[in-house]
């Protein structure tokens, strides 16, 4: 089938993805209401259910954006070196809505299905806040240091959040998503914050530090992800049209260091420095990647 045109393509994938959401939330939440009932063989089965649902669901987002464009999906890395019967943690750098679409196309059936780090006032988004609540997203609130002075009472409970999330991916193959700069890049937020990286924001360790510390041993894998665009960071309705002619992806995965496992992010100020070094050497080497992809891209 040809490309079709922008306003064609983006307003049939977008109708699309209306439909097949619909389609897929009603045994979805079916299966949220079956797993209320407090019998542990039976919320195994439902969350079992649950993924196979979300990933019929990407299956056929997929699908239909690979019909109605040709954007050409270059990967390189180590995507064949993941278990889809594994943990992982993975992380990301973060540009655009399109992100999302892009890992989960490339990871899906193929990784354990990933599992997003959610703003929680994205639980409000019609029909998608209850899609993620069913298939147990962690929805995340942040205090910032400020607002924690004034109200010490919140103290650790973004904390507690993040345990409570994490316990219900012991039991279950996972790929945890954590982006970890906590929002989309834009030039003004870069300069706003004075990252030091040329191409990222600085990154934000603490989430991923404390579903480490909860998860234990069973996630000793991080999967890094580097998206890059080559004609630039598109919208959501850019690449919903076909605009995003081509996106690099490279996957690499590394061991993560057994200490991380069972220090105290929050009260161990040592372990907390090892930590965030540790972060910042894979945003350093992730920094590399992207301004070896635009010094290509520059070129061509």
């Amino acid at each position: 089938m040809a490309a079709l045109s922008p306003p064609f393509s983006g307003s049939l994938n977008s109708l699309s993805l209306v439909a097949n959401t619909f389609v897929h939330c009603v045994p979805l939440f079916s299966l949220a209401l079956l797993k209320t009932i407090p019998i542990a063989s039976l919320q195994k089965i439902c969350t079992h259910g649950s993924t196979k649902i979300g990933e019929s669901w990407i299956a056929v987002n997929s699908h239909m954006l690979d019909i109605t464009h040709r954007t050409q999906y270059n990967i390189t890395g180590e995507l064949d070196h993941i278990d889809y019967n594994g943990w992982y943690m993975v992380i990301a750098n973060h540009q655009s809505w399109a992100d999302i679409f892009i890992l989960q196309k490339i990871f899906n059936r193929h990784a354990p299905f990933l599992k997003f780090f959610l703003k929680q006032e994205l639980i409000y988004v019609p029909v998608m806040g209850l899609c993620w609540a069913a298939l147990d997203f962690p929805f995340m609130k942040r205090y910032s240091k400020e607002f924690i002075a004034k109200n010490p009472q919140l103290k650790g409970k973004d904390l507690e959040t993040t345990r409570k999330a994490c316990e219900k991916f012991k039991y279950t193959p996972v790929s945890v998503m954590n982006f970890l700069e906590g929002t989309r890049f834009t030039p003004q937020k870069h300069q706003r914050q004075q990252s030091p990286y040329k191409h990222l924001l600085k990154p934000k360790s603490a989430g991923m530090a404390y579903a480490l510390s909860v998860m234990g041993e069973r996630i000793d894998t991080l999967i890094d992800v580097t998206i890059h665009y080559p004609n630039g960071r598109p919208n959501f309705w850019e690449f919903m049209s076909g605009k995003s002619h081509q996106v690099n992806i490279h996957i690499q995965t590394r061991p993560i260091p057994a200490e991380f496992h069972r220090g105290d992010y929050e009260n161990d100020p040592e372990f907390r420095k090892t930590f965030q070094s540790w972060i910042n050497q894979l945003w350093q080497d992730k920094d590399q990647k992207l301004e070896q992809y635009c010094i290509v891209s520059s070129e061509q």
